[in-house]
């Protein structure tokens, strides 16, 4: 209608974990809204499960949606979700955005898993992802982007992952896609005409005395130590089942 504002969706979601004091884990805090649902799974031994679930479509343009989780010391925590995320256009002026903001004590262990973001034409999202880890946490996160549906050029994604262990950052990186990015982002110096990429960072204290050496992990994948006690693998991939394929096989790399 004429004169009416439209305004993005807010919605945030958290999941507190800690130690039951019966070997599990318990989550005290486990809180969605709106288009973000979050359910507790049926795990196994001491770890966690918990799936993040969207109620809608989207992220939209407008929407600001925020995801955090913290993890206390002796407990663990898997998340995953139900299905691909798609960045969409929507009615709202301006850029969606994902926070997610992450937070694992020492002895604490988080897998976050979540699966792909496609990134749909028309769409506009920046995404942020910061991860604080004590000296002695363990940590699985993965991220995978892909560029466009089938036969769909793609939106505009901007992804930042950032990390800090013990206080000091130790990886800050920053990927731009799409229409209106920096040029060359797909170029040769970028993602070299592929369309789907993933980042992998893998932190355990055993890393801090034997860091993982660099090198490269097949076609289109490479793994380099981070200062302290993680890893970072990156992988470029012409779809996103050969990019989680590439990211699987560089994670029991790293077992």
């Amino acid at each position: 209608m004429e004169g009416v504002t439209v305004t993005g969706v807010r919605a945030t979601a958290r999941i507190s974990a800690r130690e039951d004091g019966r070997g599990g884990t318990s989550l005290p805090v486990l809180e969605g809204e709106g288009p973000i649902a979050l359910r507790r799974t049926r795990g196994s031994g001491p770890e966690a499960y918990v799936m993040l679930v969207g109620a809608m479509s989207g992220p939209l343009g407008g929407d600001h949606f925020t995801v955090a989780a913290d993890v206390a010391d002796g407990a663990r925590l898997r998340v995953g979700s139900a299905a691909a995320t798609i960045a969409l256009p929507g009615q709202a002026k301006g850029e969606a955005r994902y926070d997610v903001q992450l937070s694992v004590a020492d002895g604490g262990e988080l897998h976050w898993l979540p699966e792909q973001l496609i990134s749909a034409r028309g769409s506009d999202l920046y995404v942020r992802t910061r991860v604080e880890l004590g000296p002695a946490a363990s940590l699985v996160l993965r991220e995978e982007q892909v560029l466009g549906r089938a036969g769909e050029e793609p939106g505009r994604l901007t992804s930042r992952l950032s990390l800090r262990i013990a206080g000091r950052v130790v990886l800050d990186q920053e990927l731009a896609c799409g229409p209106g990015a920096p040029g060359g982002w797909d170029g040769p110096a970028g993602l070299g005409g592929h369309r789907a990429v993933g980042q992998l960072v893998v932190a355990r204290p055993e890393f801090e005395q034997q860091p993982v050496p660099a090198r490269v992990l097949g076609d289109g994948a490479a793994v380099v130590p981070l200062a302290g006690s993680a890893a970072l693998v990156t992988a470029v991939a012409p779809d996103a089942l050969r990019l989680r394929r590439l990211l699987d096989e560089a994670l029991a790399s790293l077992e």
